[in-house]
């Protein structure tokens, strides 16, 4: 009975890890300062992201090159920063969390 209820955990530890290592991603490198995942802050919630770019096939390219470039006036006046720094495998991984809806 025991390794049933075992397995079950290190099955749910392992679906979560991708998120929590995301979002450990997106604190390292100050996103959630401006993001939260289901309410504005400076900048549109992850949840809002998802939903503009819901359904488009170029959707996680798109958002990569933001993330690396900044961006100003898809969501308002104030700029997003650049995260120039930020590998692009750091980079495809914040997308697809913010794809995700930040989940």
């Amino acid at each position: 009975m025991i390794k049933p209820c075992l397995f079950a955990s290190f099955l749910a530890l392992m679906v979560s890890a991708p998120a929590m290592a995301s979002q450990a991603l997106a604190q390292k490198n100050a996103c959630m300062a401006c993001h939260a995942a289901d309410k504005k802050l400076v900048g549109p919630s992850y949840q809002d992201v998802a939903k503009k770019y819901a359904g488009q096939k170029d959707a996680e390219a798109n958002l990569v090159k933001s993330i690396k470039a900044g961006g100003s006036g898809k969501w308002g006046p104030v700029p997003m920063p650049a995260q120039a720094g930020l590998s692009d495998a750091d980079a495809k991984t914040l997308a697809a969390w913010v794809l995700a809806g930040g989940k």
